[in-house]
């Protein structure tokens, strides 16, 4: 019996790029799989609408209606992230097909390395990162803050892949262990690692955008980036307990000094000293209780156990 594959697009407002990217994973690159006898004809593009405001929706269903044996649709209730709606789809596949793999729906990722991850899903692995062989298209501020968020998670003692998104293969097995997961603070790059199956890599240059804009602003990308840290790191909160202890000592050698001073009657007004100090240590103060309130919001969105989405429609030949 042949393997069934499930591609999962997780969309927001993609109206724009949607029929280009169905047209060339489904009838292009599915289309040929399922020929080549590689995967079964049971296989098919799983797009996930996540509470787009446009007509992103009214034009998965027009795929569905045209070709109900090749495109299938959830969608959310409302706008659920990226990373929700991803598993969402993952959660939805894994109880139809025997292997699923993720990508964006702006065809940045390299559809042909989808060749080389079933290759490697053959030939045992679970789980097949795609990662990019180069930044070189990136801007420099892109790449060098990109970059140094990969460095900055992996000195905090993330197991993450350097240069890997959510471009991955993974199999059924695998994503059943991924069900276990109950977070609802998601950072996939990092919790997919710690499941521990066999691993391996397909290294692809990626992409311009096909179409559209991109949904990820600076904004956007430094918010994932403070998730993905607070989410699975403790270092941040142990520097700032070894930061607080250090500015003791400092303070304690700057008290000494000021009673040197003043037993050797130099003492002088210091005013601007005092302020910048006051400045220097308030600002300090501000910026530790916002670390330490990431994870205590962390712990409160975590201890009310709320579903991470609510699927709306489901559009789909067997259901």
């Amino acid at each position: 019996m042949r393997t069934c594959l499930y591609i999962v697009v997780p969309c927001y407002n993609e109206e724009a790029c949607i029929d280009l990217t169905a047209s060339i994973l489904g009838q292009e690159k599915l289309s040929q799989l399922v020929l080549n006898g590689i995967i079964s004809q049971d296989s098919r593009i799983l797009f996930i609408n996540d509470g787009s405001t446009d007509k992103t929706w009214e034009k998965i269903v027009n795929l569905h209606n045209k070709n109900p044996d090749l495109y299938s649709g959830l969608s959310l209730t409302r706008n659920r992230g990226h990373q929700n709606a991803l598993l969402a789809g993952l959660m939805y596949a894994r109880t139809k097909a025997d292997v699923v793999i993720s990508m964006d729906a702006d065809l940045q990722d390299d559809v042909n390395a989808i060749d080389k991850m079933l290759e490697k899903y053959f030939n045992g692995s679970d789980i097949v990162y795609g990662v990019r062989s180069s930044r070189k298209k990136d801007s420099f501020f892109k790449r060098f803050t990109a970059e140094s968020f990969y460095k900055f998670m992996s000195w905090c003692g993330v197991d993450i892949v350097f240069n890997h998104a959510d471009f991955r293969l993974m199999s059924r097995k695998s994503l059943d262990k991924l069900s276990e997961f109950k977070e609802v603070n998601l950072f996939l790059r990092a919790i997919v690692p710690l499941i521990g199956y066999k691993t391996s890599s397909v290294y692809y240059k990626r992409e311009e955008r096909k179409a559209g804009e991109s949904k990820y602003p600076l904004k956007k990308m430094l918010s994932f980036a403070i998730e993905g840290i607070t989410s699975f790191s403790d270092k941040p909160i142990r520097y700032i307990t070894k930061l607080g202890l250090l500015v003791f000592c400092l303070s304690i050698i700057m008290l000494i000094y000021s009673c040197v001073n003043w037993y050797r009657g130099e003492t002088v007004i210091g005013w601007a000293s005092i302020i910048c100090s006051i400045w220097a240590l308030g600002g300090m103060v501000l910026f530790c209780m916002g670390v330490i309130g990431e994870y205590i919001g962390k712990i409160y969105l975590e201890t009310k156990h709320r579903p991470p989405y609510f699927i709306s429609e489901i559009i789909d030949k067997d259901e």
